[in-house]
Parts: structure tokens; C-alpha cells; sequence
């Protein structure tokens, strides 16, 4: 029996929650993932897990397998990483995750002047609104808006953005232009519903927050969908700052309400931090940071 194999199929399947999750991530046949982690219960002499048709669970035997079974793959990993010489010279695949439209404006344009620069280093890059797990899914670097748990990650700052409010100069020559929050119950709105609600919307009042109601004519779910329909002069609408930072950059819109804004929200390069850092990542930090930080400040 390959007793690290089995510790990756079993690891595959704790991660997923079911031997048919290990399966798919594995690319193995459903009898042979099960098959892999009764050989290494039959070898250990005890259960590890217990099965049901949906999920699986840990044993107590299982939780000190499982704990111990990571720590040992993660230093195989160290060594080979080593070995192929990560921590010598940057080279070796970086995989990354970022927001999707943030990605795209800032993320993907300084990947595309690293790749140049670093010939030895390819990346991966996932675009997605959730937060990723990075070490479940393998990810060596995260792009995060917001304030940060506590955890183990280390961060690096490279800015803020901040929620705007924003129309069309058509639409205000016509409507007038808010003073205030509360001046929104008498102009029609655009909720981008990722962002906030299509009924009311939350604006910073000294050190508290004020909620005031709105009327959506229109509510979508990509902030794309609400420039559009903000600068086609629908009405209001209330997005990022840096997903809007082109269309006030040439006037299409512009941007009302601003000190009444909520406090900027921080954004960061964020990374597990275990062990020695390889080249190939600090490498994309130090390259990135400066760059991601002198683009936002044009925001």
C-alpha cells in the first residue's frame, strides 16, 4: 500500500465531506477511493471515519490521523518544492484568487507584466466573489476586500476602496442632485444587490450609520449591469469605488453624497505564511504591492 497516497485520498475526502467529493477532485474511480481508505484502516488496525451515503465523519483515531497526515503532506511538499528549487531561484507555478472585476482591472494587468519580467514563474488565476480557503484549495496568494479575521494569514496592505454613490450628469440636470442621504427617497435608484439592499441603503452619520429607504427602478446582480443603467440615466446608484473609477474618470458619471460615505474598506494581498516563503511568491508580492498600491491611489 502507498501510505502517502492513501493520506492524500483520505485527506481528499475529509476536505470534500464524501468519498464521491474525493473522487471528483482525484480524478479516481469512486471504488478505489474507498478501497484506498479501508487498506489504510485495515493497515492501522482501526476506523478512521465513519460512512453514510452523503457524508463521511472522523473518528477520534481519524482526527489524530488526519491532523497528522497534513503535516506530514505539507512537509513532503516543503522538500520538493526545495528540491525543484523554489527557495532558490523565483521559478515554479503560483496560483492566485481575486474578485472578479477587481481581477480583471488590476490583478490580471500586473500578472501580465510579471509573467514578462519572471519567464520562470507561470500563474494560475481564479476570479471569483467568494473567499477561497488557501490551503484547501491549494491557492498560494489571495486579492481581499475588507476587513480580515483573525488568523494565521499574513497580509500585505496595498490600499482601500470605498462605497460611491453615483449618476449620470443627465440625470441630475433633470432630477437635481442629492445634499443628502435623505434626499434619495425622492430619486429613483440602481441596487446592485451584491452590495446592498434594493430598499435601503447605509451611509456613515459622525461615527454612527444612517439607513435610509430607496426606490429601485431597477436591481441587478453585477455592478457592470448598474454603470450601465446609471449612466443610460435610469437613476442612482451605489457601487465600489474602483469599479466605478473609469466612467467618473471621463464624466460619464459623477459622484455624489461623498461625505457621507462609509470608512474605506482595506485591501489586501493576503498568504498562509508557514514555513519559508518561496521566491516565486515573494518575488509577485514585491512586484505587485507598489503597483496595486499606485493603482488605487488613481481611484
Amino acid at each position: 500500500m502507498d501510505r502517502l497516497a492513501a493520506m492524500t485520498t483520505l485527506l481528499a475526502a475529509v476536505d470534500g465531506g464524501s468519498l464521491s467529493a474525493a473522487s471528483r477532485k482525484l480524478g479516481m474511480p469512486l471504488p478505489t477511493v474507498s478501497r484506498k481508505i479501508s487498506e489504510l484502516e485495515a493497515h492501522l488496525r482501526t476506523r478512521l471515519v465513519h460512512r453514510t451515503s452523503r457524508r463521511l465523519s472522523l473518528t477520534d483515531a481519524g482526527q489524530a490521523y488526519v491532523a497528522a497526515s497534513r503535516r506530514i503532506l505539507e512537509d513532503i511538499g516543503e522538500v520538493e518544492r526545495a528540491a525543484a528549487g523554489e527557495y532558490s531561484a523565483p521559478r515554479g507555478d503560483l496560483a492566485m484568487t481575486a474578485p472578479i472585476v477587481f481581477g480583471r482591472l488590476h490583478v490580471l494587468p500586473i500578472a501580465i507584466a510579471f509573467l514578462k519580467a519572471y519567464p520562470d514563474i507561470n500563474i494560475r488565476i481564479t476570479l471569483g466573489d467568494r473567499v477561497v480557503d488557501l490551503q484547501e484549495e491549494h491557492v498560494n496568494l489571495a486579492l481581499r476586500i475588507g476587513d480580515l479575521p483573525d488568523s494565521s494569514l499574513v497580509a500585505t496592505r496595498v490600499g482601500a476602496v470605498s462605497h460611491v454613490v453615483c449618476g449620470s450628469p443627465g440625470y441630475f440636470e433633470t432630477r437635481s442632485t442629492p445634499k443628502s442621504p435623505a434626499d434619495l427617497r425622492s430619486h429613483d435608484c440602481v441596487s446592485f444587490e451584491g452590495m446592498t439592499a434594493p430598499d435601503r441603503w447605509t451611509f456613515a452619520a459622525g461615527k454612527s450609520q444612517v439607513s435610509v429607504p430607496v426606490r429601485s427602478r431597477l436591481i441587478v446582480n453585477t455592478a457592470e449591469a448598474a454603470l450601465d443603467a446609471a449612466i443610460a440615466g435610469v437613476g442612482i446608484t451605489r457601487v465600489l469605488s474602483y469599479q466605478a473609477a473609469k466612467a467618473l474618470r471621463v464624466g460619464t458619471l459623477l459622484r455624489v453624497l461623498r461625505r457621507f460615505e462609509p470608512a474605506p474598506m482595506p485591501v489586501s494581498l493576503v498568504h498562509a505564511g508557514q514555513g519559508r516563503l518561496p521566491l516565486k511568491l515573494r518575488a509577485f508580492i514585491d512586484f505587485a504591492a507598489p503597483r496595486l498600491k499606485a493603482r488605487l491611489a488613481q481611484d
